[in-house]
């Protein structure tokens, strides 16, 4: 009897071990829970694509495989506003894990329709004053990520439009008034020129037909340069806007990078795709379990001066060779 009492002992651990290795396997089986994740913005598909590339590209760097372990359900606005909230709140009745947000305007949308769902800031020009965080090192809330408030970006933008056209002394400041920021903006520009000497005057755009009737209005005053400030409105028509300065053979200080490699004469900007790239950084501490309250909001650390030397021969200007050895890139 000990005997066969000692057989079904062992034929019970064997039983066990192979109980074991089975559940094992199963668990193994089991395919890793795919995150979607949300991308909001209120510009166009084709504005953003450098910025929708790199911050992809980081999310792969970090092991993140769209249809494998996540899905990105992008939205674009194209640059119609009323169409942001719209999508924000699309969004959250899919029921994301985490939206990104490309803006202010994108991130206020996002915010008056969920307070649980994390926010991830890919860039906003000041989160504090558009009351989306309680402070930089404590944000509070479910909303977290990047700002790009970096007062001195304006002067600097400024004394190299000086520096390229040292007769200047009117600029046209081309932006959104209804768009978050843009008040505190136009109060950098009109404190940068004050001391270089220029007179500013802002040309109000709030829908893309608005455009050319601000082109219209900076030569009839005959400005001697346009400085172009971000808006979902503007950087959808970038194309357009490059176009028209050239066509009236106006220098022009832009946002962004993308309006330069779009033809535009430069920018002394953020690095905007950098932002994004930091963006998945934020992203996938959220997907890990972090809280948005207790991440800190980021500052801009990277910047970058870029000339296009084709737009400046496009509108008979000459860089002078001081700039461009300053330049982080210089299209030829």
């Amino acid at each position: 009897m000990k005997v066969v009492g000692r057989q079904w002992s062992e034929v019970g651990l064997i039983l066990t071990v192979v109980l074991f290795v089975l559940c094992f396997r199963v668990e193994a089986q089991q395919p890793a829970k795919v995150h979607r994740i949300a991308f909001l913005t209120g510009a166009s598909r084709s504005a953003v694509s450098s910025r929708t590339d790199a911050f992809r590209d980081r999310l792969y760097e970090l092991g993140y495989v769209q249809g494998k372990n996540i899905t990105i359900e992008y939205r674009y606005a194209e640059g119609k506003s009323e169409r942001t909230p719209l999508l924000a709140a699309e969004l959250v009745r899919s029921n994301v894990d985490v939206i990104v947000t490309g803006g202010s305007p994108a991130t206020r949308a996002a915010k008056n329709v969920t307070s649980t769902i994390p926010i991830i800031m890919a860039l906003d020009d000041d989160p504090v004053a558009n009351g989306f965080i309680e402070s930089l090192a404590r944000p509070g809330g479910n909303i977290t990520g990047l700002s790009t408030l970096a007062p001195e970006i304006i002067g600097k933008q400024l004394e190299v439009l000086k520096e390229i056209i040292p007769r200047l002394s009117h600029v046209a400041v081309i932006g959104t008034s209804n768009r978050p920021g843009t008040a505190q903006t136009v109060k950098e520009v009109e404190r940068a020129a004050g001391s270089l000497g220029i007179q500013p005057r802002f040309l109000d755009v709030v829908a893309i037909q608005n455009i050319e009737t601000a082109f219209r209005e900076a030569i009839r005053e005959r400005s001697d340069a346009i400085l172009v400030l971000g808006s979902p409105v503007l950087n959808s028509e970038r194309k357009q806007i490059v176009e028209l300065a050239v066509k009236h053979r106006l220098p022009a200080a832009y946002s962004r990078s993308e309006y330069v490699q779009e033809g535009g004469l430069m920018t002394y900007s953020v690095s905007i795709t950098e932002l994004f790239r930091r963006a998945a950084i934020y992203v996938d501490k959220v997907l890990k379990g972090a809280k948005p309250a207790d991440l800190p909001v980021e500052q801009p650390t990277k910047f970058e001066l870029v000339i296009n030397l084709k737009a400046a021969k496009q509108i008979g200007l000459t860089i002078p060779p001081n700039v461009l050895a300053r330049a982080d890139k210089v299209i030829r």
